[in-house]
């Protein structure tokens, strides 16, 4: 009887994954370089304006001779930089408010029930965020001017609605369906009207999405041009606008003028956001549309 012998196996080898791990690391490294080269770029593209709005004379190197603060007295007078952060303020919480007025029931009508049309509906409600916003700021100028609304605010604030309103019910849809109906319906079963529901039910549950959509409203219209310039005059600027007229006045109004405003425009729009990230927290309302309340 013939014994045959077992060989002892070799032990296998782990896969290699220094390559994956190795590229892994390079996508990070390149990853953390382009952030930061761009992190460069724009705080040397602001430095750069805010040094210039500071010029008093212009030196030999990088860095001006010597340094004033009198172009913001002068754009201040020449500009009316006063009423133009008062008309810019006054423009974007009423475009905030009557936008989230109008978009609330909107949104809760889209958002329980189906009826034909909704698909269309909402498609309309897409069409201003994606199309190119003189497709149809130019017929709705026109319709401003046919109402002589041209050149007041009322005019400013009416063609900014057009597009804040279809936004804001696009940003409070998730929102309203993140509710379960069984929390209305219990409310409605316990002798809860219409107005008692949405005023103690729903809004409290919808605070994040309504804080959410007013700050993207407020920085959206801060930064309107096209709809703007279509139809503002001297006495309805907004300090977009006027940032506008300086730059195209570069022969006439000087260079650091042109800086300080820029520099204006930016801080106004800083400072509005900032006020507005008071109230609300990106990352929570964020979660708040992905998070179904029961």
């Amino acid at each position: 009887m013939t014994t045959s012998t077992v060989l002892p196996r070799a032990p296998m080898s782990a896969p290699d994954d220094r390559r994956p791990r190795r590229r892994a690391s390079l996508m990070g490294s390149l990853t953390w370089v382009v952030l930061w080269l761009f992190i460069v770029v724009l705080v040397a593209s602001v430095a750069v304006v805010v040094i210039g709005s500071f010029a008093d004379r212009t030196g030999s190197g990088w860095l001006p001779a010597s340094y004033t603060a009198k172009w913001y007295a002068a754009a201040w007078q020449d500009f009316g930089v006063g009423g133009l952060l008062g008309n810019t303020v006054v423009v974007a919480i009423v475009v905030v408010v009557i936008s989230l007025a109008i978009g609330i029931p909107t949104a809760y009508v889209l958002a329980r029930q189906s009826f034909a049309g909704k698909r269309l509906l909402l498609g309309l409600f897409l069409l201003p965020q994606v199309i190119p916003t003189f497709t149809y700021a130019i017929p709705l100028a026109t319709l401003v001017y046919a109402l002589q609304l041209n050149n007041t605010l009322v005019g400013v604030i009416i063609v900014n609605l057009v597009p804040s309103i279809p936004f804001a019910v696009l940003v409070l849809i998730p929102f309203v369906e993140q509710i379960d109906p069984r929390v209305e319906q219990a409310a409605r079963m316990s002798g809860a009207g219409t107005i008692q529901v949405f005023g103690r039910i729903l809004a409290p549950l919808m605070v994040p999405g309504l804080l959410a959509a007013g700050v993207l409203i407020l920085v959206r219209v801060v930064g309107q041009f096209e709809l703007t310039f279509l139809v503002a005059g001297p006495d309805s600027q907004t300090l977009v606008i006027a940032l506008y007229a300086a730059a195209t006045q570069s022969g006439i109004v000087s260079l650091q003028e042109i800086e300080t405003m820029a520099v204006v425009y930016a801080l106004t729009t800083l400072i509005l956001l900032m006020i507005s990230l008071r109230f609300v927290d990106p990352t929570t309302a964020a979660a708040g549309g992905r998070t179904r309340v029961r």
